[in-house]
């Protein structure tokens, strides 16, 4: 059960789709549900890959918005923290006691400013991400003003082509305003492929990859000669953290998506040929749903559409079964090709969602399985904090 969380005040199905000790049979659909054995050999996995290459491992927490995932993989894998996209995410995993938390990205807004600056009251070691130096002065004014520190990494584009600063000059300039900003502090660099995590070819992804390792390395040898040596360099995510890890830069990896998977990720290719849901990462989450109508010979419908997964980088598949695939959706509904007949009204199928991140936001709870049965149901803490 979670720590932040008192289900007896909740009632099943009206406030949460399940409590410990139901059968899975029983969890209310449409529902998140995560089957705990495979989460926890994913966790385990990661952090002995990590400690193995002499990585450091932020989990990304905008993949799961949960503080109860956030410290299983602390524990279970010594994480040594969690990257957050927004202020307002970093806020609630602050709150919820993760003591290492890296805003991933600019803040700009005065307002968000100053709740980041206030942050570190929480007694987390707060970091935040730069690519202006006018953002410098901001940043400092508001730790000034609350008595705070901040870390602050110089962002490189190295290929995403979203934020960052191209070459090591820029870099350079940017850490040095940053280490003469009072209640700053310069941590290091923040270099993250995003745009190539999810080609299918593990060579191509390698080729895109190298591209970035020497940006970075090039940055790190001008910081080093402008004797502003950096703690961190930081990216990697599950597309790619294999080559971070051996490129003799990256000293930390921001991987997310391997501790649940999802389809999109699922299907790309390692080094031998083989999907990464199949020889390394283990599907761990799934939106769980109930056919719901069988009016249609070959067509069954079931209740989880467009509410309760994203479709935007593909629809979901259906875990375990070749017989029957998922079509289509609307809102309210899946419509699922049953060919032969297989489903019947109530029956239940365990989705593997197109991407896991967004489908998550789309959730208050998880319902943590094991061996068909319901151990705990963990809120989905961050959900909807994107301002």
């Amino acid at each position: 059960m979670s720590p932040q969380t008192d289900l007896d005040a909740y009632e099943v199905g009206y406030d949460i789709p399940a409590k410990p000790g139901m059968a899975e049979a029983d969890v209310q659909t449409p529902s998140l549900v995560l089957d705990l054995d495979a989460l926890e050999r994913n966790i385990v996995r990661m952090g002995d890959y990590a400690r193995t290459h002499g990585m450091r491992h932020r989990v990304h927490g905008k993949m799961h918005k949960s503080v109860d995932v956030a410290q299983l993989q602390m524990r279970l894998g010594g994480a040594t923290g969690v990257c957050c996209q927004k202020v307002s995410e970093a806020e609630v995993f602050a709150r919820g006691g993760i003591p290492d938390i890296l805003v991933s990205n600019e803040v700009r807004d005065p307002a968000k400013i100053d709740r980041l600056a206030r942050m570190p009251r929480f007694g987390a070691r707060i970091s935040v991400c730069v690519d202006d130096i006018a953002n410098v002065a901001e940043l400092s004014d508001a730790a000034v003003r609350h008595g705070t520190e901040l870390d602050c990494l110089v962002e490189m584009d190295v290929g995403a082509g979203r934020c960052g600063v191209s070459g090591a000059d820029a870099v350079v300039d940017i850490a040095r305003a940053i280490d003469a900003a009072p209640g700053l502090c310069f941590a290091g660099l923040q270099a993250y492929q995003g745009a190539m995590q999810h080609l299918d070819n593990y060579s191509d992804r390698k080729a895109k990859v190298n591209i970035a390792i020497a940006m970075v390395t090039e940055a790190v040898a001008a910081l080093k000669a402008a004797g502003l040596t950096p703690e961190l360099v930081t990216g990697g995510g599950t597309g790619s953290y294999p080559f971070e890890s051996s490129s003799g830069v990256y000293n930390e990896l921001q991987c997310g998506s391997y501790a649940f998977m999802d389809a999109d990720y699922g299907r790309i290719l390692n080094k031998d040929g083989i999907r990464i849901d199949q020889g390394e990462w283990e599907n761990a989450l799934f939106v769980l749903t109930s056919v719901m109508s069988h009016a249609n010979p070959g067509v069954a419908i079931c209740d989880a559409g467009l509410k309760a997964q994203s479709v935007d980088s593909g629809l979901p598949v259906i875990f375990g079964r070749d017989d029957v695939a998922y079509l289509k959706c609307s809102d309210e509904h899946g419509v699922i090709a049953d060919p032969h007949g297989a489903l019947k009204v109530g029956d239940r199928l365990r989705l593997v969602p197109g991407h896991c991140d967004p489908t998550a936001n789309l959730h208050d709870w998880y319902v943590g399985l094991r061996g068909g049965v319901v151990e705990c149901v963990w809120p989905v803490s961050a959900r909807g904090r994107g301002y």
